[in-house]
Order: structure tokens, then C-alpha cells, then sequence
């Protein structure tokens, strides 16, 4: 698949992954589903906070590229990472669980990395395991 086609079928699963039951919308075309609902009075991050989560990375076509679970879970300042992540965390609660829908212009644009093409959209579930 060409480059060009590569974008536009990851735009079009974005469309319609926003037409399914239960997901959500967030700035920046961001979306996601909750998976599991932590306590409401758990910590919300901010950019700053000190974030700590297991997580799993896929493409659209549910190749994954990275995890954590099985191992030490990530814990990193949140504005450090992609802005997909800094905007949807901000919303999480410690608890919360959440696949995370993210265009290519909020996670590593048009920019390969190891394993993921550019332009692609990342799908992500994250669990919030704890804000410092």
C-alpha cells in the first residue's frame, strides 16, 4: 500500500471507530472507550505529574509494537510524552483503564518509528496506575 493510501485508510478507520457505541471524543481528534472505571475521587494528572501506567501500543490493523504489561510499568513525567497521551491522561482517574484512539498528528506524525509506519493512527490501552 502506497504511502498516501496508508494515511487515508487510517483517517477512515478513525471515522468510523467515532460511529461505535461507547467512545468518545477529546481535543484534537483524540478518542477513546472505557474499559474500566477507577474511582472518581482518584488524582487527575497534570502535564507535570509524574504519571504510572501499564500499557499496550497497536496499529490499526492490531499489530503490537510495544508493551509494558508483563513487565515494569512506565512511570515518566506526562508532558514527556505524545500529545495524544498528555491530552487524554489529563481526563483519566488512578483506576481508570482506557483504549485510546490517537491520529498520526497527536502521537508520531509522519515520522516512522520501529514498527510503526508514518501516518499511522495508534491505538492504545492504557491503565492508570498512579499520579505523583
Amino acid at each position: 500500500m502506497a504511502k498516501r493510501e496508508y494515511i487515508e485508510a487510517n483517517k477512515r478507520w478513525l471515522e468510523e471507530k467515532a460511529k461505535e457505541a461507547g467512545v468518545k471524543c477529546l481535543t484534537k481528534g483524540v478518542m477513546y472507550k472505557v474499559i474500566k472505571q477507577g474511582g472518581t475521587g482518584g488524582a487527575n494528572p497534570s502535564p507535570r505529574s509524574i504519571v504510572t501506567v501499564h500499557y499496550t501500543g497497536r496499529t490499526i490493523n492490531g499489530r503490537k509494537f510495544d508493551t509494558s504489561v508483563g513487565g515494569v510499568p512506565l512511570a515518566c513525567r506526562l508532558c514527556d510524552l505524545i500529545e495524544g497521551w498528555i491530552i487524554a491522561l489529563q481526563q483519566m482517574h488512578v483506576g481508570d483503564k482506557w483504549e485510546l484512539y490517537l491520529p498520526a498528528e497527536v502521537g508520531y506524525g509522519k515520522l516512522s518509528q520501529a514498527g510503526i509506519p508514518g501516518g499511522s493512527t495508534l491505538v492504545f490501552e492504557v491503565e492508570l496506575l498512579g499520579v505523583g
